[in-house]
């Protein structure tokens, strides 16, 4: 069973009746003029693969699903909210992503929807994995800038030097890290606090590794080699149980683009 993923980006203008559709689907399509609200919807599916094609499923199937059956639905939601000054709030986006799993869920043979993930900023997602909205998963990622050596004093000097190479260098190094927190909000996100979730992850992981030399200034480093998955262990166990009906689901760290490292705590793995 494979999962493909295709993201499917459109704009709204809540002060007109319509959009122009557009033509450069790389950026929105459609192209929401003037000020718009820019969305984009991950779509994530599982199936066998297609001998045929190689392919899942053709994504351009996936943008025309997306954009037939979904892309109104939102528009139309922006526009009533607009019109009626309601607040489009986070249970109000997860009940989109449910309708939206409906409306899209059996349109291919052989191939189910997995999860949708709404990007609602470049930092920050809802996503869900039902069609059921009553679980959402809510991500923001947060930055922070430290410096590390990789050692072990149990290891000899010249295989510290095999295994980390450059990254044994004695004097350490840096690297602007990127965490990503990911929670599980029951009842479609009602009660989510964004203010006192980004409170919280900056007070007990920010705060604890910004500008920090990690294997001097934090104490959980002098007998734990500060990798970027012992970093995460050290954020999810610092954020666990923090935040009230909420669970922790997920931390991930980044310390360069092309190097990450996710952690589900001990229940999920």
């Amino acid at each position: 069973m494979h999962r493909l993923r295709r993201s499917v980006r459109f704009s709204v203008n809540a002060f007109l009746d319509e959009d122009v559709e557009g033509a450069n689907a790389f950026a929105s399509r459609p192209s929401g003029t003037g000020l718009a609200m820019f969305f984009e919807l991950a779509v994530e599916v599982a199936g066998p693969i297609e001998a045929e094609t190689g392919f899942v499923r053709n994504v351009v199937d996936i943008d025309a699903a997306v954009r037939q059956r979904v892309v109104p639905v939102f528009a139309a939601a922006v526009r009533e909210h607009w019109r009626e000054r309601r607040h489009i709030g986070f249970s109000v986006l997860a009940g989109l992503l449910g309708r939206a799993w409906r409306l899209l869920d059996g349109c291919w043979a052989a191939v189910r929807v997995a999860q949708l993930r709404l990007q609602l900023n470049p930092y920050r997602s809802l996503a869900i994995d039902s069609e059921v909205a009553e679980m959402v998963y809510f991500s923001e990622k947060f930055e922070f800038a430290a410096m590390h050596k990789l050692w072990n004093d149990k290891l000899s000097e010249q295989r510290n030097i095999e295994v980390f190479g450059k990254c044994a260098n004695p004097s350490g190094h840096g690297h602007n890290y990127t965490v990503e927190v990911t929670v599980k909000a029951p009842d479609g996100g009602k009660g989510l606090d964004v203010g006192r979730f980004e409170r919280i992850v900056d007070e007990q992981v920010i705060a604890a590794l910004d500008h920090k030399n990690l294997n001097v200034d934090v104490a959980h480093f002098a007998a734990v080699i500060p990798s970027i998955e012992n970093l995460a262990v050290f954020a999810w166990d610092r954020l666990k149980g923090c935040f009230g009906q909420m669970e922790l689901h997920c931390i991930t760290v980044w310390e360069t683009d092309r190097t990450c490292c996710s952690y589900y705590g001990p229940s999920d793995r």
